[in-house]
């Protein structure tokens, strides 16, 4: 359901098509939240299905035909339901504290190779993050404010997650 409630977010900011949600979850959204394209593709059509999104075919010049999504009125009214409703916080799932918490048999090159690895990946999301901050216009209105202030969560989120792991590396290795 979370997933169907972001795709009408983007959605209510342009009409997209299965790609462009893609390259949105990619590039804009992937410091909070990440699907696979089977995901979206399965969500559209269930989002179609049931009326909060319609679909409009464009004759393609040199290209496929574009599969433009609309958010429709009732899709809008899904959405305002999801925003003003009671909080769901969700369980997180992190891959790399599970294996760090799990990591005690290793010996110390391995332990300091996992962390360094995670580092790395911490380290290139910061700098996406970064990047995408540092081209992004000032806001020019109040949904623009608010994509960036998420936008600066995931830098503060990441950052701190550097200052960790560079304690966990001095304490452990």
């Amino acid at each position: 359901m979370i997933l169907a409630r972001i795709i009408l977010g983007l959605l209510d900011l342009a009409p997209m098509s299965g790609y462009d949600l893609k390259r949105h979850f990619d590039t804009t959204i992937n410091h909070f939240w990440s699907a696979d394209r089977a995901q979206i593709y399965r969500t559209l059509a269930r989002l179609v299905e049931d009326g909060l999104v319609t679909v409009e075919t464009l004759a393609g010049a040199k290209a496929p035909d574009r599969h433009e999504h609309r958010i429709t009125p009732e899709g809008r009214d899904a959405l305002r339901e999801w925003l003003t409703s009671e909080l769901d916080r969700q369980p997180e799932r992190d891959a790399f504290l599970a294996r760090l918490f799990f990591a005690g048999s290793l010996d110390d090159a391995e332990l300091a190779g996992l962390l360094a690895r995670y580092r790395a990946a911490a380290q290139e999301q910061l700098d996406a993050l970064e990047a995408i901050r540092a081209s992004t216009p000032p806001p020019a209105d109040r949904r623009a404010r608010l994509r960036i202030v998420t936008l600066n969560c995931g830098l503060t989120r990441t950052r701190a997650e550097l200052d960790w792991l560079d304690e966990v590396t001095k304490e452990l290795t």
